[in-house]
């Protein structure tokens, strides 16, 4: 990663105490939203578990973490840990993560946004589903992207980056 200053984009109250919340309890009981998992990886400084609502993007048989609010916590701790767990309900899969380069990220990006613009399209800075290539490869760098391999598969979290 660059020394650029990283972009974030920090959730209100209402997203943090109410939207999440909401997400995370119906995940652990077993109810996925829209392909929503509780994301647990363990914090890079602490080693404890922390957890986070996501939503885990298929495309074209590989699947994906997305950071629609850019470079935050559980993104630093996935490239420190290199993996974590994806839980729904009582089963939790356990993955390795590859960070996906910025020249690659269009395709993810763009599916992510047909799927859930509704709900995160805000955070793109108005590029969409439909925005041309070039305005998707600019914004890459805001947004992380991670895709899920088996444990063990993965090279380092920064391959590919």
């Amino acid at each position: 990663m660059s020394e650029q200053v990283l972009h974030v984009r920090k959730p209100g109250w209402v997203t943090v105490n109410v939207v999440n919340r909401a997400v995370a309890f119906l995940t652990r009981r077993g109810f996925s939203v829209w392909g929503s998992r509780v994301l647990a990886v363990r914090g890079r400084k602490s080693g404890e578990w922390r957890t986070t609502p996501v939503n885990v993007l298929s495309l074209e048989g590989e699947r994906y973490l997305v950071a629609p609010r850019g470079h935050v916590q559980w993104t630093h701790n996935m490239r420190a840990a290199g993996g974590g767990e994806l839980r729904l309900g009582k089963k939790a899969e356990e993955f390795a993560a590859v960070e996906v380069g910025d020249d690659d990220k269009v395709p993810v990006l763009r599916a992510y946004l047909k799927r859930w613009k509704a709900e995160v399209g805000v955070f793109f800075d108005g590029v969409g589903p439909d925005s041309p290539d070039d305005r998707l490869r600019a914004i890459a760098p805001r947004h992380p992207v991670f895709r899920i391999t088996e444990p063990g598969a993965a090279t380092g979290a920064g391959a590919g980056a």
